[in-house]
């Protein structure tokens, strides 16, 4: 994290160093959010609400990145005042009610299906850039989209028939909302806020909103102790809470925003579907769910269109951090 607390101190970066790191940051964004719904299944599995996973997930994020978003804005304080409400929009839909709407999609669905949904959050950045910004996508684009949600419904074997939930579907979709301001927001420079510091403050946001809801019974909070079953193997039921906290949500919020930064909030969103082929696997891994070749298949279709929509993006400069 020691990197991304410079990242605003960095000075001029070559754009080409900018795009190989944003790809890295990208791909562990995805690989370790990937883990999350099947880290979670084990506990709602054993009687723990969604409401109370994201809650334990987010706390102990917070608790991790915070010290080190109060680092990085050493000398920086002035640029939160106009942030805040930036922040807190970034806490609420990005990190609380992104998480809590996926976790319960999947408490009502299948884990395919949930993702598939929410994961057309590029197509509505795609649109929001176009709409707002005028950011119109080219023809490679589109080709890309398309090869990228062609492989989205073989990764998520979705031609073989899903048994789909009104409720579970409804609950995606506000997922789709959380996923899409996550990206925009991670992507913008313009704010002065390194990324550690808004990776902190949506998480101390996102733990204190699902708290208060909880507190005042709107956001059902049931816990056990009873052990998580993975596959073959048990653990005792805090050991995927800590994963969850430190892995899935610290790292995954901190890469994802310093990628964002690196890559623009289109290019990002879409190396992003790599979540769904992580999610995929870690499914395999733990909870035995073993892909089908078709899934392989479509995983090669969402790796050309991430590749087609990289050809796509304009040839735009993007700014560069500012010395400190």
């Amino acid at each position: 994290m020691t990197t991304l607390a410079n990242d605003a101190a960095a000075g001029t970066v070559p754009a080409r160093s900018r795009l190989v790191s944003g790809l890295a940051f990208a791909l562990i964004s995805a690989a370790t959010f990937g883990m999350s719904g099947a880290l979670a299944r084990g506990l709602l599995d054993t009687g723990w609400s969604a409401g109370a996973v994201v809650l334990v997930r987010v706390g102990l994020a917070a608790l991790v990145v915070t010290p080190f978003g109060v680092m990085s804005m050493r000398g920086r304080w002035t640029a939160l005042r106009g942030t805040a409400g930036l922040v807190i929009l970034y806490g609420v839909l990005a990190v609380a009610g992104a998480q809590f709407c996926y976790f319960s999609a999947v408490s009502h669905m299948q884990v395919g299906p949930a993702l598939l949904i929410e994961y057309t959050a590029p197509a509505a950045v795609v649109v929001w850039l176009w709409v707002r910004h005028g950011q119109r996508p080219g023809a490679i684009t589109l080709a890309g989209a398309g090869l990228a949600a062609l492989g989205l419904v073989l990764v998520l074997d979705l031609l073989s028939g899903a048994d789909l939930s009104t409720v579970g579907v409804l609950w995606a979709l506000a997922a789709m909302v959380g996923a899409a301001a996550y990206f925009l927001i991670s992507a913008d420079e313009s704010n002065g806020l390194p990324p550690l510091a808004l990776a902190s403050g949506g998480l101390v946001v996102g733990t204190v909103v699902l708290g208060v809801l909880g507190l005042v019974g709107v956001l059902p909070m049931q816990a056990s102790t009873t052990r998580a079953i993975y596959g073959q193997h048990t653990v005792d039921w805090w050991v995927p809470l800590v994963v969850l906290g430190l892995v899935t949500a610290a790292i995954s919020y901190t890469t994802g925003i310093a990628a964002g930064r690196r890559l623009g909030s289109r290019l990002a969103s879409f190396v992003a579907l790599l979540e769904v082929l992580a999610g995929v696997g870690f499914a395999w891994l733990l909870l035995d769910e073993l892909p089908r070749p078709v899934q392989l298949v479509g995983g090669l279709l969402i790796l050309a269109g991430v590749v087609g929509v990289k050809l796509g993006e304009p040839d735009v400069v993007r700014p560069e951090p500012t010395p400190a």
